[in-house]
């Protein structure tokens, strides 16, 4: 009995160079042929279809997806080339699998790529957005599952004992695939709460008083929300991190609607009130101007003043909190996901 060390993969195969019409003396030597095709940029793609989750650089993601499918396109001619062993049809699955793969970079992926650049802008983009990956990624866990029977049927069907490698992608895939539905589920519960306080700032930053207090009290009541969904989720395998940080900032949230937010309407109240009269006053031909309105336009540059000064403190505060622990999540994030996601 033959004994050959598997090497399983996601997608792909390298770019050695073989003759378009070579030929193989034993189904063992063609196994070793398509596993070595296939191991050579196993740990590249694996990363890549990582890294559409986490990074924000979406035209490098485009750049590699593009050197990936041109990859593949260069492996499926050399694989049509070699000629199979035992007939043709071992050969066609595999050239299946990767065709199948090839699309799924094509359309899939390349649909959750521009479907990232907006998910930001909603809940509901971001929703659709991470099922849209999760879906994708099913897709591959199922396809690399397909790809190992079909190695082992055929290796049964030659008497070849397979010996596994320390990776095995199958299982790995679906690991990763289970910290990630879990990982989702926890970030969608925090952006729920987090866009809340996108149009809070955004509310802000035109002054708007009505938009202020409208979305003050959506993210405080989402905040709360999004407390009692964390106290009733499950953690995975006991990892309590991202729970633990993400209650932090819900409480920074609710502080912010509850106690900071109107810090900040009073100040802008004060603002349009100063500007009200000093309206008024510019007016007034200086000739014409009484005590009353000087010593009441005096009074409100007094207020302004002070109140230029707590709202220029509360806005710092929060800035320099609120970056202190979304830079804390980021870091807890990626070590829940290093910590949990198989490595090679």
């Amino acid at each position: 009995m033959k004994i050959i060390k598997i090497y399983f993969t996601i997608l792909f195969l390298s770019i050695a160079t073989y003759a378009s019409s070579q030929n193989f003396k034993n189904a063992n030597e063609y196994l070793d042929f398509v596993g070595k095709e296939h191991k050579s940029i196993t740990k590249s793609m694996w990363n890549y279809t990582k890294a559409i989750a986490h990074s924000k650089k979406d035209r490098t993601i485009r750049g590699k997806r593009n050197i990936l499918i041109k990859t593949i396109e260069r492996a499926i001619v050399k694989i049509k080339r070699a000629n199979g062993y035992d007939g043709d049809d071992y050969k066609n699955k595999v050239l299946s699998h990767m065709t199948f793969n090839k699309d799924l970079l094509n359309h899939d992926y390349a649909k959750i790529i521009d479907m990232k650049e907006v998910a930001e802008q909603s809940y509901d983009l971001m929703e659709a957005y991470m099922l849209a990956q999760e879906l994708a990624d099913k897709k591959m866990e199922e396809a690399q599952q397909q790809y190992e029977t079909d190695f082992y049927a055929y290796a049964n069907k030659h008497n070849i004992q397979i010996i596994e490698g320390d990776t095995d992608l199958g299982k790995k895939m679906e690991i990763s695939n289970e910290v990630f539905k879990h990982y989702n589920e926890m970030y969608l519960i925090y952006f729920k709460v987090y866009i809340n306080e996108v149009y809070l700032m955004d509310a802000l930053e035109k002054s708007d008083i009505g938009a202020i207090e409208q979305s003050a009290n959506a993210l405080n009541q989402s905040a709360k929300e999004g407390l009692l969904k964390l106290s009733e989720l499950e953690t995975y395998k006991g990892d309590k991190s991202i729970v633990s940080i993400t209650k932090e900032l819900f409480d920074f949230f609710k502080d912010e609607a509850e106690n900071k937010v109107p810090i900040l309407i009073d100040f802008l109240l004060i603002n349009e009130n100063f500007e009200t009269i000093k309206k008024a006053l510019d007016k007034t031909p200086q000739k014409k101007r009484t005590k009353k309105q000087v010593d009441n336009y005096n009074e409100q540059v007094k207020l302004l003043n002070k109140g230029v000064k707590g709202y220029n403190k509360t806005n710092a505060d929060l800035n320099n909190k609120r970056n202190a622990l979304i830079n804390k999540l980021n870091a807890i994030n990626e070590r829940f996901l290093a910590k949990h996601i198989p490595t090679d």
